[in-house]
């Protein structure tokens, strides 16, 4: 059983492709979830507080129980938890992944776009 483990907006339309793209691309069995609204942000914006720290926790659960070695980060179109441009995103996708290589060094990182027909685009 090979897990990895995603950190994606909680919207119900970006699950499924996400999920999809990732078992295909990297062979795993099982994605685990981590949702919240507009995750990118709290990642690439904040170091501390209530919210980033849920996000470390869960990770690690992912991380320490279910042996994930693969984290992806996702960023996508329309997103009402952070209304930002795509390319303001896409910045936030890739500053969000540089904060959790100092907290998870030794693991893979892949950051993902998800446009507007609901396509996954890898960084």
């Amino acid at each position: 059983m090979a897990f990895c483990t995603v950190v994606n907006c909680m919207d119900g339309r970006v699950q499924l492709p996400v999920i999809k793209y990732l078992m295909d691309h990297l062979g795993v069995d099982y994605v685990d979830s981590i949702t919240d609204p507009g995750p990118i942000r709290i990642l690439s914006e904040e170091k501390k507080g209530t919210a980033f720290a849920s996000i470390i926790n869960r990770i690690k659960i992912s991380t320490e129980k279910h042996g994930s070695r693969v984290i992806a980060v996702a960023g996508h179109h329309d997103c009402a938890g952070n209304p930002m441009p795509e390319k303001v995103q896409k910045e936030q996708t890739l500053k969000a992944i540089q904060h959790l290589k100092e907290l998870f060094p030794g693991l893979k990182f892949i950051g993902l776009w998800v446009d507007e027909e609901w396509k996954v685009h890898p960084l």
